[in-house]
């Protein structure tokens, strides 16, 4: 009965999330758990909104955008181009990363990351959503698994571990709170769950109710992840005041602690975790991503040629047959994220690359959340499905959070 919410629980959540989530276990113990909890139930109310968007108005979410101007087009068009570039190298040498690790004797990191590349692309490219949804779901059960079988191994002291629901701010954590709440599973791949849920079939108000337990289970297990990641960075390293390297390279760090403590078997399972966490991302995103591109050049292609409106009920229907996945706008992208990415794994990322990649994906989020709040508030949206009291908080919320973000996110960049 559901689908989609694992899909976006197995791309929404990389490495780079899970080694934040360690680093603020390690610096703070369980005190900040509770964040972590607060994180998940804000993600549960945006993806909700978003899958509530696409089955009550039966339009995709980049329509409603675009009823709020043409300024949400110009926004989503550099975005999608431009970090679809940076990101694509990012998830390669993400995947390869372990790969190295397991196979040191084996080829380098660039090669692996080459090959991770293709291999993604030939995986979404030949295939359609049921077949990759079932794969994603192996992804993520490799991900349970490893994760929760590591945080069993180090022992937790659960009555640290419930003391650390209460809402506590210990010197210095403000940031690391913050960035706790609203970075885990928070991407562009929030705004792709609506997608995922046409493509699973679901188009109209029959499969709201699936759709939030749907969106339950998914963000429920992303808990779960979280949790057991704070664990290990409480149990494991804060207790040895170990520190690990930011970034993906950080559970390279980790797989070595763990190798001393627990021996090879164990490093060696959370490796090949770790390679799920990081390759489930990418091929969530190879998929996700291209299916919001293909609506989004569909649409302007057809308003273009008929100088009106494209339909929108008929856009959802076709996302549901999976003609967007034949489409060449979703394969160009796909080959946009996979070839010239490859480029800047030989080459240092260009700096103002950096700077535009950095201060366009800071305003997502914010753009996410709040355009979401005046969608499901409006005319828009039929009265019955529009936001109630609690979905507007925390959409609100959200949107206050992640705007503070962007302003850090801003103010870190080496301008």
């Amino acid at each position: 009965m559901i689908g989609p919410g694992i899909v976006v629980a197995a791309t929404g959540v990389g490495a780079g999330d899970l080694v934040a989530t360690l680093i603020a276990g390690s610096k703070f113990g369980y005190t900040l758990l509770w964040a972590a909890i607060i994180g998940c139930l804000v993600k549960i109310s945006l993806a909700e909104a978003t899958g509530r968007w696409h089955l009550a108005t039966g339009r995709t979410l980049f329509e409603g955008w675009r009823g709020l101007g043409r300024w949400t087009t110009y926004y989503f068009a550099v975005y999608v181009v431009i970090w679809g570039f940076v990101y694509g190298a990012t998830a390669m040498s993400s995947s390869a990363l372990p790969l190295v690790a397991l196979f040191p004797d084996g080829p380098g990191l660039k090669t692996w990351a080459v090959i991770c590349g293709l291999l993604g692309l030939a995986f979404v490219w030949f295939n359609r959503y049921a077949v990759f949804e079932k794969a994603m779901t192996v992804v993520i059960g490799m991900k349970f698994l490893v994760v929760v079988y590591v945080a069993i191994r180090v022992a937790p002291d659960l009555g640290n571990a419930f003391a650390g629901l209460a809402p506590v701010l210990p010197d210095g954590s403000l940031f690391y709170t913050l960035g706790l709440i609203g970075g885990v599973g928070g991407t562009i791949t929030m705004a792709a769950y609506g997608y995922w849920v046409n493509s699973k079939g679901w188009t109209d108000i029959t499969w709201i109710r699936v759709m939030r337990l749907d969106n339950r289970v998914a963000y429920i297990t992303t808990g779960v992840f979280v949790v057991a990641m704070m664990i290990i960075g409480a149990e494991l390293l804060h207790s040895s005041h170990i520190a690990l390297t930011s970034g993906d390279r950080g559970l390279i760090d980790l797989g070595k602690v763990l190798e001393d403590r627990f021996g090879a078997v164990t490093a060696n399972l959370f490796l090949i975790g770790f390679f799920a966490t990081s390759f489930g991302a990418l091929m969530g995103v190879w998929h996700g991503v291209s299916l919001m591109f293909a609506d989004f050049t569909e649409r302007i292609l057809r308003e273009r040629r008929s100088g009106v409106p494209a339909d929108g009920e008929e856009m959802v229907q076709e996302v549901a047959e999976g003609k967007r996945e034949k489409s060449l706008p979703f394969r160009a992208y796909l080959l946009w994220l996979t070839f010239p990415p490859m480029g800047l794994l030989f080459l240092d990322q260009p700096f103002g690359l950096v700077v535009v990649y950095g201060v366009l994906g800071a305003f997502f989020m914010p753009f996410l959340a709040l355009t979401l709040l005046w969608l499901l508030n409006s005319d828009r949206t039929p009265r019955e499905w529009r936001n109630g009291i609690l979905s507007n908080v925390m959409l609100a919320g959200a949107g206050l959070l992640f705007i503070v973000l962007c302003v850090q996110q801003i103010r870190d960049l080496p301008w």
